[in-house]
């Protein structure tokens, strides 16, 4: 009998993680698409996919705008849903408003579990599905100027875990993806940040982060270790419920819980000049 070609969405695609697994999804045989916010990203993913020997299909959308959604996902009709979109946020809590806390909260959390929803009568109907929801190490450790970024990533960690039991029985996969330190934009987010906050009492703190991850890009990995776990749980009969990627996140997950919280705290308040 004939495998059937599975369809797998994946959002961010423009670049990073995200472009790296659609390229990488594509490879496995697998009907990809990846969400771009413009025509002109769309040009370049596709450009790129030809590059690499593979065909890949792009879609206009904002994750935030729940209406978008809807209509990418109808028209789409994923069986599989790679959640990456997002951005990374690096900022003390008093240099956040409700306003820049929402707009995190919605792009990290409530638009990939929307994805989620609506994509889930197509995997039921499909008899298989797999949502693979891209966290951070950040998920599962505690880092200053990180709380609302950290608390998103956590809450999708914790709303995954519970998916997880209760699709099950439905032949439906859910999987979280840990990377660390790999080459994104993160340093254009946090360089964004400084600069906003540069009058912040804060702001030796930003740039002593800038500082550090500027002088430790070069280790970072490539992300097309990130994409193959993710087509790797994706291809699995029985994936894994969660994936750590790099050794940096390795190391965090280990220590961080067994280091105490005093000691833990004074290294990271010391190393950011707290």
């Amino acid at each position: 009998m004939t495998k059937p070609r599975r369809t797998v969405l994946t959002t961010g695609a423009n670049s990073g993680i995200g472009l790296a697994s659609v390229i990488e999804v594509a490879r496995r045989g697998y009907r990809s698409v990846g969400s771009v916010r413009s025509q002109e990203k769309a040009e370049a993913v596709r450009s790129q996919a030809r590059e690499a020997g593979v065909e890949v299909e792009t879609v206009l959308l904002d994750i935030a705008d729940a209406e978008a959604a809807s209509r990418v996902v109808e028209e789409v009709r994923p069986e599989a849903l790679v959640n990456n979109a997002g951005y990374m946020s690096y900022r003390a809590f008093e240099d956040t408003d409700e306003s820049e806390a929402r707009d995190l909260l919605e792009v990290l959390l409530v638009a990939p579990l929307r994805l989620v929803r609506l994509a889930l009568p197509h995997m039921r109907a499909a008899g298989w599905g797999r949502v693979v929801n891209v966290s951070s190490i950040s998920g599962s450790i505690r880092f200053p100027m990180m709380g609302w970024y950290q608390g998103a990533k956590s809450a999708l960690e914790a709303v995954s875990d519970a998916l997880r039991m209760e699709l099950a029985s439905d032949g439906i996969a859910v999987v979280v993806v840990q990377p660390g330190s790999f080459k994104s934009g993160v340093i254009d987010d946090i360089q964004r940040d400084t600069e906003k906050f540069k009058d912040s009492r804060y702001a030796p703190s930003y740039q002593r982060m800038l500082e550090a991850l500027n002088s430790s890009e070069r280790f970072w990995g490539n992300p097309e270790r990130v994409a193959k776990v993710i087509a790797n749980a994706l291809d699995a009969r029985s994936p894994d419920p969660h994936y750590v990627v790099g050794a940096d996140a390795w190391l965090n997950r280990l220590t961080m819980p067994v280091t105490p919280t005093r000691v833990r705290d004074f290294m990271l308040r010391r190393m950011l000049r707290l």
